[in-house]
């Protein structure tokens, strides 16, 4: 028979050991709920933040009429261009001897910019004033003549009075003084011709020096010496045709091609406001200096010259420039208009999203999204009709992944 004690043994469970196990196993989830906890302190953390923008800010403005009487009217891009310049280059061809300038040199009105050969202009120079010295010794000569025939004449008529002579040799005597004179007459025009011939020999070897025709500055230089020169174009492309180019900076003005439905708003003597695009953020006050009368059928446009109030030497030729057509300002005594409805604000504040014109508000340290209505532009600001209050603290160019809700702080006071 089979002891069934020990069995019963087997089965029975152990109260001890099941007591032990659970502290053990609890010891585990208590650090599980532990690291639990941590995790959604550190979520909560995170995202109850949210992202933190440092944007710079400007506040809307009401639009006095000051500003108003100041605004852009029309923007128009063009290039400075100097209004006086010139490619210098000799009157006669020749080989270049001397160059005297260097590109960005500051010359005077008559300074030597170059030399040419000079020998060819200084031979013929001296052979006319051979030529001339030999016509002066051919009129000395004839004078000489002249006064022997006169004496002989004077003989003749003395003996011819006395019956001592022929009427003849009277008549011959006076013939020859005659034709001495007719041939002095000759001469002294033979002289002229000769002093003409050394005038335009030395005038000739005076155009082998180059000089500056007006003060300015050298932007070219186009020969060399050894290079040969000449008023015109010739040689097959190896005669230069200049030495360099001079260029009056005090001439510099801007031109712009303005478009032919606009030109309205334009008018001579109105102020303007020029940017270069080497220097952005310096304005160069301006004004109006004519409408060139015609229009480019090709590209509907139609030349405005500014002038510049300011001369500087960061302006050069050829620079890119803005400009800005600004309102006339209101003539003394004019009774000032009302103020413009709406606010204004830099145009860096508006962005566009879809069809609509929205802008950033910061206010209690987060983005407030506003959907605009606007009205003109004035100079780098835009009019804000709806949308925005006057004292709004708007955001400036703002980052691509701001949204509405996040928290914002401002960068400038």
């Amino acid at each position: 028979m089979v002891d069934n004690t020990e069995m019963l043994k087997q089965l029975r469970i152990d109260r001890s050991a099941a007591a032990s196990e659970p502290s053990g196993r609890g010891r585990w989830i208590g650090v599980g709920i532990a690291v639990v906890l941590i995790a959604a302190a550190v979520a909560w953390f995170l995202l109850g933040r949210g992202n933190t923008w440092v944007v710079a800010t400007a506040v809307a403005q009401p639009i006095s009429p000051a500003v108003a009487a100041g605004s852009s009217v029309l923007d128009a891009s063009g290039y400075v261009t100097a209004r006086r310049q010139a490619t210098v280059s000799s009157k006669v061809t020749g080989r270049v001897a001397e160059v005297r300038i260097e590109e960005g040199q500051r010359v005077e009105e008559g300074e030597v910019l170059a030399r040419l050969d000079p020998v060819d202009a200084q031979a013929q120079l001296d052979q006319n004033q051979t030529q001339l010295a030999a016509a002066r010794a051919q009129l000395t000569e004839h004078k000489i003549q002249l006064v022997k025939a006169e004496r002989d004449l004077k003989r003749q008529q003395e003996l011819a009075a006395r019956k001592l002579t022929s009427q003849q040799l009277t008549e011959n005597a006076a013939t020859e003084v005659a034709s001495l004179k007719a041939r002095v007459a000759v001469q002294e025009r033979q002289i002229a011709v000769a002093q003409s011939g050394v005038d335009l020999a030395r005038v000739n070897l005076d155009n082998t020096v180059v000089k500056a025709p007006f003060s300015g500055v050298i932007t070219v230089k186009a020969a060399q010496p050894g290079e040969i020169v000449s008023p015109i174009s010739a040689g097959g492309g190896f005669t230069r045709t200049g030495i360099g180019t001079i260029v009056d900076m005090n001439s510099l003005e801007i031109e712009v091609d303005v478009n032919e439905s606009y030109i309205g708003r334009v008018q001579p003597g109105q102020p303007v406001e020029s940017t270069l695009n080497a220097y952005p953020d310096w304005k160069i006050p301006g004004k109006v200096i004519a409408i060139i009368p015609t229009a480019d059928r090709g590209k509907a446009t139609v030349k405005v010259r500014i002038g510049m109030d300011v001369k500087d030497a960061r302006i050069v030729p050829d620079m890119g420039a803005r400009v800005a057509f600004l309102g006339e300002a209101r003539p003394a005594g004019e009774v000032a208009p009302k103020p413009l409805p709406g606010v204004l604000v830099p145009s860096e504040a508006i962005r566009k999203v879809g069809d609509m014109s929205q802008a950033f508000v910061i206010k209690d340290g987060r983005l407030e999204e506003r959907t605009l209505t606007l009205g003109q532009t004035m100079s780098s600001a835009r009019q804000v009709l709806s949308g925005l209050n006057v004292g709004d603290r708007v955001a400036l160019s703002p980052p691509d992944g701001a949204k509405a809700g996040d928290k914002a702080e401002s960068k400038n006071p």
